[in-house]
């Protein structure tokens, strides 16, 4: 349970960050972003080229690709990840479902089930450990 989370969050923010680059097409930006244009970017009233920076780079599609591969490194090693990331994804997905209704939030749902779930087992002895990485 805790690899398939560890996946779905991983391949939700690659999809994220892939599909801004590529399908929005953000990344025809690129000249803008790395020659300065950004520097005096307002906020309040973004430019093209700021928008797809936020879509695409700084979006939140690299920090979840870096949650999910911890979750599956921690996972690979036998070591059961604390339950905070499973509670925070699962109040930061609330907030999009409630924000943003037509995003894939049901999948961060699953994921954030499927990682409490998995480490709940864990914690309880149900897990079965793979040969050799036994949980602690």
């Amino acid at each position: 349970m805790i690899k398939w989370a560890g996946w779905i969050i991983t391949l939700c923010g690659t999809a994220h960050t892939l599909g801004a680059l590529t399908v929005e097409k953000a990344a025809h930006h690129a000249g803008t972003w790395f020659s300065g244009g950004l520097w005096h970017e307002d906020l309040a009233d973004m430019s093209p080229a700021g928008s797809a920076y936020w879509l695409s780079l700084d979006s939140f599609g690299i920090p979840l690709v870096l949650i999910g591969l911890t979750v599956l490194w921690l996972d690979r090693r036998g070591i059961t990840p604390p339950a905070f990331i499973a509670w925070t994804l699962g109040v930061w997905t609330v907030v999009d479902a409630v924000i943003l209704p037509f995003t894939p939030w049901l999948l961060f749902v699953l994921a954030c089930a499927l990682l409490l779930t998995g480490i709940r087992r864990a914690r309880r002895g149900d897990a079965t450990p793979r040969a050799g990485l036994p949980r602690a």
